[in-house]
């Protein structure tokens, strides 16, 4: 089955070469259901030539805990184990990019470059940096979507409704079977340096040791394992109880979609095959899973300034601006925000959920970065804010995901103007007394108070 070419995006000019294909792999931490190691194969096949695996290990995967890093490297021996089947060598290189990865190609004599995709900046700019130093074939296969970001749109959509007409056409196209990786014909016979797994554990710049939550294994079986789980126990009851952020009712699969465990589009052709589940439920998780997460990486990849106020919609700029010097009643620190000192027990709860399990409900994320906006000096400390909380603990941080959703709880970025109020202007606003209508606040306090000087302790 031959790769369909849509899903990639030729990065220069330059021909390939004679030498093995590389893959650098960074975003999509899997060896199975991967496009963009499929590509690779297919090319490194056609030419009769090797075929490398390289993880590139630069600075922005330090900028983490300990739970990050322990992750990352879960996910990267299982990947080693399992190239290691199909003859395909996998290699680390830590330091930039943009010097590691030119060294690494001229050392290996290589002939074609394969990126996974990737929105975000820094890594755009150091895959930039690095083409600008080579003279053979580099592509971008985004292996992250069901429908290819450059295919499902143009430009930065507007909201959901603009974007799932477009998505929902092109789906039948690219909702295909995923091809089986193939044991690799031609062995690479040059030397592949040792990995000292040390030195990658070690590579981290943030001193806080956040601990792994038990309920989350990492890596790739991990990950198959909990789909499993997911649509045996969770999937049933998924339209209603998803909300409530004291329910058992979402999937769990962020963090490994996030780190690339799993493939989305495997994700959506399992769901699809369950024909004892209500027509509800597949729907509403279908369309968080397609719709909703492939319209964080159109924005952000359309939006230079995804993480800035001067990202937002005209009309939330507008608003923003306006309400820029209204008073705020409490504003706090990052320290006192990361350390859940504020007033509110229920905002407390959602920070600690966060810090010692590694993922915040959904709900409770919206209302977590919404109350920042309201306690902090401007819209764009709120986000510098929620961000660097948000990737600091969460499993599922430091992606689109995370971006567009602090976004549209501080900027209304895929929403609406709302009615006009202090500080928030015409931004969504939510409060305690709204949470008290949708679920028992005072179940989900319980669950997650403890005592602040056991808060980032083992």
């Amino acid at each position: 089955m031959a790769i369909d070419e849509r899903r990639v995006q030729l990065r220069n000019t330059c021909e390939a070469g004679t030498g093995p294909v590389v893959y650098v792999m960074a975003r999509e931490q899997r060896v199975y259901d991967n496009w963009a190691l499929l590509y690779a194969q297919e090319q490194a096949e056609k030419r009769q030539v090797p075929l490398i695996v390289l993880f590139a290990l630069g600075p922005m995967f330090c900028s983490g805990t300990a739970r990050h890093n322990a992750w990352m490297v879960a996910s990267l021996k299982e990947v080693q184990k399992n190239l290691r089947q199909y003859n395909i060598p996998f290699a680390v290189e830590i330091g930039e990019w943009v010097k590691v990865i030119p060294a690494f190609v001229q050392t290996h004599q290589v002939g074609e470059l394969v990126f996974d995709f990737n929105p975000l900046q820094p890594v755009r700019g150091w895959r930039d940096e690095v083409i600008k130093q080579v003279d053979y074939k580099v592509v971008e296969v985004d292996a992250r979507n069901v429908v290819p970001v450059w295919e499902a749109s143009d430009k930065a959509e507007f909201a959901a409704h603009t974007i799932r007409k477009k998505i929902h056409h092109k789906l039948g196209e690219f909702l295909t079977d995923i091809p089986q990786l193939q044991k690799q014909s031609v062995a690479y016979e040059g030397d592949i340096k040792t990995i000292d797994w040390s030195a990658v554990d070690s590579y981290r710049s943030f001193a806080v040791e956040a601990t792994i939550p038990t309920t989350f294994t990492p890596g790739e079986k991990a990950a198959q394992d909990m789909l499993r789980d997911f649509i045996e126990h969770r999937l049933q009851g998924y339209a209603t109880k998803r909300n409530d952020p004291n329910e058992d009712g979402v999937s769990h699969l962020s963090p490994y979609l996030r780190w690339g465990n799993i493939s989305a589009q495997r994700v959506v052709l399992e769901v699809k095959k369950i024909r004892n589940i209500s027509g509800d439920d597949t729907e509403a998780f279908l369309e968080e899973l397609i719709v909703r997460r492939e319209l964080t990486d159109n924005f952000v990849y359309y939006t230079p300034e995804y993480n800035q106020v001067a990202g937002a919609h005209a009309w939330a700029q507008k608003t923003i601006s306006e309400h820029a010097d209204d008073e705020r009643e409490y504003t706090y620190t990052l320290e006192e925000f990361e350390q859940a000192q504020t007033h509110d027990e229920l905002w407390n709860a959602a920070q600690i959920q966060m810090v010692q399990t590694g993922k915040m409900h959904g709900y409770m994320r919206m209302y977590w970065a919404k109350k920042i906006l309201q306690w902090t000096p401007d819209a764009q400390t709120a986000i510098d804010t929620a961000l660097t909380l948000n990737d600091r603990y969460n499993l599922d941080g430091r992606d689109s995901n995370g971006v567009v959703g602090v976004m549209w709880s501080i900027c209304g970025v895929h929403d609406r103007a709302w009615t006009e109020r202090p500080v928030f202007g015409k931004i969504r606003y939510m409060n305690y007394n709204g949470c008290k209508r949708k679920f028992d606040v005072d179940a989900y306090v319980a669950t997650y108070t403890v005592d602040q000087e056991s808060m980032f302790n083992d």
